[in-house]
């Protein structure tokens, strides 16, 4: 029986488990574990009777991903295939560690109303949720690599325009390698 453990904020506790206990038995329903919080201490238990430990990690960043600010309707994105979730310590990636330069810097990725974090977004494919000392991605490999890209450049203190302009281009350059792996191999010969 594969057991994991994983500890979130506790202010983020009443969000796992939800209204009546909801999301915490959607999480149970929609991957097979069995999901045991600790309200007091933030500590989640995370089992499958089951041998697949997919349904325990699957669970798990379902866990992590509430734990970092996504709502449970943006982490159920993770139970898509080839989906996973990504998380940046701010702190590790500027070297800055006070509030007032964390709060500067968050403010950064989110962006006016929001406007930065949404067009990463858009740009890469990616769902974005900015809490405490961490940016957390939600996508798949590809959207993966080029919001962490986009996001550290930001951290590091990029111009918002470059950071927009290189996400457009890293986008356009995998529809064009997607559409040339799709099309059809021609009969030369």
């Amino acid at each position: 029986m594969p057991v994991l453990y994983a500890r979130i904020p506790e202010d983020r506790v009443g969000v796992l488990i939800g209204p009546g206990g909801r999301t915490r038995s959607e999480i149970a329903r929609r991957t097979g574990a069995e999901v045991e919080v600790d309200g007091e201490e933030g500590e989640v238990r995370l089992a499958s009777a089951d041998t697949d430990p997919g349904a325990v990690l699957k669970a798990r960043d379902i866990v992590l991903a509430i734990g970092r600010g996504f709502s449970p309707e943006r982490a159920w994105r993770l139970l898509k295939e080839n989906t996973f979730l990504g998380v940046l310590d701010i702190k590790a990636t500027t070297g800055h560690h006070e509030k007032s330069a964390l709060r500067r810097i968050r403010a950064r990725v989110i962006g006016t109303d929001g406007r930065a974090r949404s067009r990463i977004e858009e740009l890469s494919g990616c769902s974005i949720s900015v809490y405490g000392s961490t940016v957390a991605l939600i996508g798949e490999e590809d959207q993966l690599d080029r919001a962490t890209r986009a996001v550290e450049l930001l951290l590091k203190g990029s111009e918002h325009s470059t950071v927009f302009h290189l996400l457009a281009r890293l986008r356009r350059e995998a529809a064009v390698e997607g559409a040339t792996a799709s099309a059809p191999a021609s009969d030369e010969g």
